[in-house]
């Protein structure tokens, strides 16, 4: 085979895998939307103990992030936790058993929605407390800098940690010894039931610029921009060109939480509605698969039929899952 022919056909091998790679993309985004909906139907059919924070209409922030690392790269995740868990490789079935408080769940049903971890994605756990994680993120960090790994921690955390002083704290020091952290802020607008321009003075990326840390502002709805700024970032980060802060713009399409249902008091449903017709990350990828011949409506129907098979038997073995023996009562918990 002549040069010429060689590198014509490495060109496709590569056009082929990243084409597929788009795909994958796209069947993950859907994961996290079909879960999330099946959580939602768990919790009003009085299956699930507790409540949980849906991740919906933000799935392009963790599947963009989230590609953009490997298996053995960390992440520290929050109440709206989800999307991160799936995005990093959790499985749907031992996620549900888990938030159904069953013995096959990640935490043997002890964390619940806000406490799921996943060592061996590196998943380092989702956290009730708002900005909670970032010191583990950081702390993450410098465990891989100190061994010499090549190692790289991801900090999700949402809007309403940018008034948390823990998170000022551990951006200060992983700038001034060059990290390896990227801090993804998921500004979904609202910090609980209160706009964010109602509680956070100045400009959002103007914290991290403070520190000397290099900063993206992003559409959040765009999964091809998130990780194209991710990678980026990841990339610098594990040469050792410290951290980065990735300020990715978006919206939760339910409430706060699945009781949060009246929503008429801190915002409209007209902005919901454009948000859901417009941007739904989701319907915007599979438009552009479309658009750039690389999926047709038979396709994308495919992979949604493949993916809600999926869900559905996660669901059916949580459900018939059995809870914890009572004689673990006392175990796993640490005070």
């Amino acid at each position: 085979m002549t040069q010429s022919k060689k590198a014509k056909s490495t060109a496709v091998k590569t056009a082929v895998a990243r084409d597929e790679r788009w795909l994958h993309f796209y069947r993950q985004m859907l994961k996290i939307r079909l879960f999330e909906e099946e959580v939602n139907q768990l919790y009003l059919g009085a299956k699930m103990p507790g409540l949980a924070h849906l991740y919906i209409g933000e799935e392009a922030v963790a599947v963009g992030v989230c590609e953009a690392l490997r298996q053995d790269d960390y992440i520290t995740s929050t109440h709206r936790g989800h999307g991160h868990c799936i995005a990093k490789g959790a499985a749907p079935d031992k996620m549900f058993a888990e938030l159904l408080g069953k013995a096959a769940g990640y935490c043997r049903g002890k964390g619940g929605s806000m406490h799921i971890a996943d060592q061996d994605t590196g998943n380092l756990g989702a956290n009730a407390i708002v900005g909670g994680s970032a010191g583990m993120a950081t702390g993450a960090a410098m465990s891989a800098q100190m061994r010499g790994s090549d190692q790289v921690a991801v900090c999700f955390f949402g809007d309403g940690a940018l008034g948390q002083g823990l998170l000022y704290e551990a951006m200060n020091m992983a700038s001034l010894w060059k990290l390896p952290v990227i801090y993804a802020c998921e500004n979904n607008q609202y910090n609980e039931y209160t706009h964010y321009s109602e509680t956070t003075a100045g400009g959002l990326t103007a914290r991290a610029e403070a520190f000397g840390i290099h900063t993206e502002s992003i559409d959040g709805q765009d999964v091809r921009a998130v990780h194209a700024a991710a990678q980026k970032s990841v990339e610098q980060a594990r040469r050792g060109g410290g951290p980065a802060f990735l300020l990715c713009n978006t919206y939760r399409f339910h409430g706060h939480h699945v009781g949060d249902i009246d929503r008429a008091y801190y915002r409209s449903k007209r902005e919901e509605e454009e948000w859901k017709t417009q941007r739904d990350p989701v319907k915007v990828f599979a438009q552009w698969l479309t658009k750039s011949k690389l999926a047709d409506g038979h396709l994308l129907g495919r992979i949604e039929t493949e993916v809600a098979a999926e869900i559905k038997q996660a669901v059916t073995f949580a459900l018939a899952a059995p809870y914890p023996d009572a004689d673990e009562v006392d175990q796993h918990v640490y005070a």
